[in-house]
């Protein structure tokens, strides 16, 4: 097991930059999740670390070794693929094995190797199958066994439960992060998804367009958003965000950005216009009846997502442009609303999140 390191990593493209820049430290037994969309730059990352992409410039290490000019099998990593990368003609017990057999290891202590991934997994029962027989969470556990087996100082996973269904995913996620807290083994895992992203990670890393936007844990990542991108990122629903003018008023401040008119007591310092954050929970309607709540605001419901003990509703509210500002709101229970309907929220004052007009970075007042 060892910690990882990129150092000023870059990697670019006939002038194209697909990564830019990237420091990040891994530290030794760390389940580190790199997400970000399409094109942020993380498999890139990822691949540059296992050896599968060149370097354009910066030093990777794992543990106490530069791995720039090493060959991927000499790297002691151990990669688990989006497809699998099973070998079709071979049993579950010869895919498990496959790489030990390549290093030439004894062959009693292959089996039990292979039969101690395989019970950690539940797949025993499997051993003898091939690939075409196996569903696809089974033939990702028998992927992810193959990987246990190796005993690397480094586990890279690449977006590993994207083809599972979505009840599965869960389970499979769960299985994972067993597995690595069990065997203490470096991790580093990439998705898009944020909801893999914040239930599996130690620490977060959030990517975009080839950049390092900000690294935490998912609890700082939510509360704590360095800019705009990760505060609308993380998060499900994502927050949600308006410009407004800012006035001191007493011993807080009154935002003003079309209909909405609110003072927020305790909350000093904000420049005269801030893009203001506002996580669902932050904002309730106002026949919740939850007390600190300032407002209320009042707006236009435009969609609603009901999910049996709580429903998130979307609320259009007169903005200062042309177009009006969205707020997704908390609303616990059930809620017979339709879009169209007049809706009032409340907002917590402490719960607000604010960042510069200008840069989208975080103020804290």
């Amino acid at each position: 097991m060892s910690a990882v390191r990129f150092t000023d990593v870059q990697k670019r493209y006939d002038g194209v930059v697909a990564v830019s820049s990237l420091s990040l430290d891994i530290a030794d037994g760390e389940f580190m999740v790199l997400v970000g969309p399409s094109g942020s730059g993380k498999t890139t990352a990822l691949r540059m670390l296992a050896g599968l992409e060149s370097i354009s410039a910066g030093e990777v290490r794992i543990g106490d070794r530069v791995v720039n000019q090493v060959a991927p099998g000499e790297r002691d990593i151990a990669m688990v693929f989006q497809d699998y990368a099973l070998y079709p003609q071979m049993t579950v017990y010869d895919n498990l094995a496959f790489g030990l057999k390549r290093r030439k290891t004894p062959k009693n202590e292959i089996d039990g190797r292979v039969r101690k991934a395989a019970a950690s997994l539940d797949i025993e029962r499997y051993l003898e199958r091939k690939p075409s027989q196996l569903s696809g969470g089974q033939a990702q556990r028998v992927a992810l066994g193959r990987a246990l087996v190796r005993d690397p100082q480094v586990f890279l996973m690449d977006e590993p439960l994207s083809n599972l269904d979505a009840k599965l995913r869960t389970r499979t996620r769960g299985e994972i992060k067993r597995l690595q807290q069990e065997v203490g083994t470096t991790t580093v895992y990439v998705t898009h998804d944020q909801v893999e992203a914040m239930t599996m990670g130690d620490r977060i890393a959030v990517m975009n367009e080839g950049v390092l936007e900000q690294v935490g844990t998912p609890e700082e990542l939510y509360e704590h958003p360095a800019n705009v991108f990760v505060g609308g990122f993380i998060g499900s629903p994502a927050m949600s965000f308006f410009t407004a003018a800012a006035q001191a008023e007493g011993d807080g401040t009154r935002l003003r950005c079309g209909a909405i008119d609110v003072l927020l007591p305790g909350v000093a310092g904000l420049p005269a216009e801030v893009v203001v954050g506002v996580r669902p929970e932050c904002a309730a309607a106002t026949e919740d009846g939850r007390n600190g709540f300032a407002g209320p605001v009042h707006g236009e419901v435009a969609w609603v997502e009901a999910l049996g003990r709580e429903t998130f509703v979307g609320v259009n509210v007169d903005g200062a442009g042309e177009e009006p500002s969205q707020v997704v709101v908390h609303h616990t229970g059930r809620a017979t609303l339709l879009p169209g309907d007049p809706f009032s929220f409340g907002l917590a004052p402490r719960g607000l999140r604010f960042f510069d007009v200008d840069s989208g970075k975080a103020i804290r007042p």
